[in-house]
């Protein structure tokens, strides 16, 4: 595996695992990557998600090699690989559990790109990023969707067409980063304390208003969720836990 994964106490820890490398991303590790957050989206055990890189560097972004070997394939091919990485990108993006990043030294590339489809972003002060795909000619295509979302239009095309490296203050002023510091303790702590399933559903009503026109389509959905997360096991729990003044049972 070009990942370890480990689960303790409802935290899922994903590391990328080719630190001599820079943790860059093959063909291997992709695959790797989409069928454990798959796996872990629907795994009862892990309610939270971490996900960082081992050694100095959180990703280099695409391993160069695989790219070259890449390169000298036909357009099929070559889309078939581009593909695969699309789909892991939207998979990390799509997991209905709470995805949190720690992003320690470099995240460059798609190692941006992993960044921006994690829920919520901590970097340590001496995080270094980079959209540096033009540098060697390519663009930022599979991860373009994740990161202007993240960081806005305007941004995005000052980042994506300099490959200039920013730091992590930087990185939190564009929104790309939420916090600066060497742990997420307080960050996991509080997503331990909310409902597994009220989370998923939350991630799911983000996706489905954030472009959304409100419009009378937009009020009938949204009183209808909310209707149906009062009504649920979950629901009925928070609020007599609250009334109570007692834990709800998914923080004990």
């Amino acid at each position: 595996m070009t990942i370890s994964v480990s689960i303790d106490q409802g935290i899922a820890l994903v590391t990328l695992n080719r630190p001599e490398v820079h943790n860059a991303m093959n063909v291997a590790m992709i695959a790797d990557l989409k069928d454990t957050f798959r796996r872990l989206g629907s795994d009862a055990e892990a309610r939270i998600i971490v996900l960082t890189g081992a050694g100095k560097n959180f990703s280099a972004g695409a391993d160069l090699n695989w790219m070259q070997a890449a390169s000298t394939q036909g357009f099929e091919a070559n889309q078939q690989d581009a593909y695969k990485l699309a789909r892991m990108l939207y998979t990390i993006d799509s997991c209905p559990k709470p995805v949190v990043a720690l992003v320690n030294g470099a995240a460059l590339g798609g190692g941006v790109g992993l960044v921006a489809c994690c829920d919520i972003v901590v970097a340590q002060g001496a995080a270094q990023f980079g959209l540096t795909e033009v540098r060697i000619g390519l663009i930022p295509a599979t991860i373009s969707p994740y990161v202007t979302r993240k960081i806005g239009e305007s941004q995005a095309r000052r980042y994506m067409l300099t490959g200039e490296r920013f730091d992590a203050d930087t990185a939190r002023r564009i929104g790309l980063v939420h916090e600066i510091g060497d742990d997420a303790d307080a960050i996991i702590s509080g997503l331990m304390a909310n409902g597994p399933d009220a989370m998923a559903d939350t991630k799911a009503l983000i996706r489905d208003v954030a472009h959304a026109a409100i419009d009378e389509a937009l009020l009938a959905m949204t009183a209808e969720r909310i209707a149906a997360r009062r009504a649920s096991a979950e629901g009925r729990e928070g609020i007599a836990a609250f009334l109570e003044k007692r834990k709800p049972g998914w923080a004990k």
